[in-house]
């Protein structure tokens, strides 16, 4: 939820604001929300000097269910005094995240696992994959499979459907969890910043498909991974979140592929909770987040 707010709110809000830095910016903020009954719970800003930039996240919280037009003429009134992004968005609203797989299924597996026991605050309408390997799984789930094969032939009308699935399903991000396929260029500048993938190294190290060989090769003493939002550039999305562990010599690399099976569900996990709770600002090739 983005901008002004539906009817309904509760009692919580997230409010952000991205903008040019200038004197007197989170004074303006805390009057404006104090000034509508809201007690901050959470606040954390950053004044980027390299581009002369102003970012804040804001988690509020008022004593009853909250004015959503009073809350939308405060929005407005603080971008246009302030000539910044603000957004209001309500947290306790699951987020829309549609998850796409191939064949390996361990980040599948883990995120699944963390919606259903309440870990990620979202919910899941539906799983794409190229391949049936993981329908009973995701089905044992209560969640909808949809076998999407793609082909160099048929990537026009594969990519056709997925889009049709995000429109059906009111998607705001797209999880790709091992998703063994490159997304057009198309697609991607459809859906900036709403696509994000897991990739089984340390970026900008090791692209492509098998960086664990290329590691083990090369006598890497840490292996990881790299969460980003997807461009198309391959393998070069703005970096939301990395993981990583010491390895040695003695490691083959189907152990190196093991360890890194744990470090890329973790690091998918908390990028998609990050992104989820708006603590990532994006700009251009780069990211700040908010922890």
């Amino acid at each position: 939820m983005s901008g002004s707010l539906v009817s309904g709110l509760g009692r919580e809000i997230v409010l952000t604001l991205n903008g040019p830095d200038r004197l007197g910016i989170v004074h303006a903020v805390t009057g404006a929300m104090a000034g509508l009954g809201l007690n901050i719970l959470d606040s954390q800003q950053f004044g980027d000097p390299t581009t002369g930039e102003f970012h804040l996240r804001m988690h509020l919280q008022g004593e009853g269910d909250l004015d959503a037009e009073r809350l939308e003429v405060e929005r407005a009134r603080l971008a246009d005094e302030l000539g910044a992004d603000v957004d209001i968005h309500d947290p306790l609203q699951p987020h829309r995240l549609l998850v796409m797989v191939s064949r390996q299924g361990h980040v599948l597996n883990d995120l699944l696992f963390r919606v259903r026991t309440g870990q990620l605050n979202v919910v899941v309408p539906a799983v794409v994959s190229n391949h049936e390997d993981f329908r009973a799984e995701v089905e044992w789930h209560g969640i909808p499979f949809h076998h999407v094969p793609v082909t160099p032939g048929t990537k026009p009308q594969a990519e056709a459907r997925l889009r049709e699935i995000i429109a059906a399903e009111r998607v705001e991000t797209v999880a790709l969890a091992r998703y063994m396929q490159v997304l057009s260029e198309d697609l991607c500048a459809d859906f900036p910043g709403r696509v994000i993938n897991i990739h089984h190294s340390l970026l900008p190290s090791f692209k492509g498909a098998r960086p664990y060989s290329q590691a083990h090769d090369r006598g890497v003493k840490v292996i990881g991974a790299t969460a980003h939002y997807v461009t198309s550039d391959l393998d070069e999305g703005p970096i939301i979140e990395q993981d990583f562990r010491r390895v040695d010599h003695r490691m083959s690399p189907a152990q190196l592929a093991a360890t890194g099976a744990e470090l890329e569900a973790m690091a998918f996990a908390r990028a998609l909770r990050w992104h989820v709770e708006r603590r990532v600002v994006l700009r251009g090739r780069r990211t700040i987040v908010f922890d």
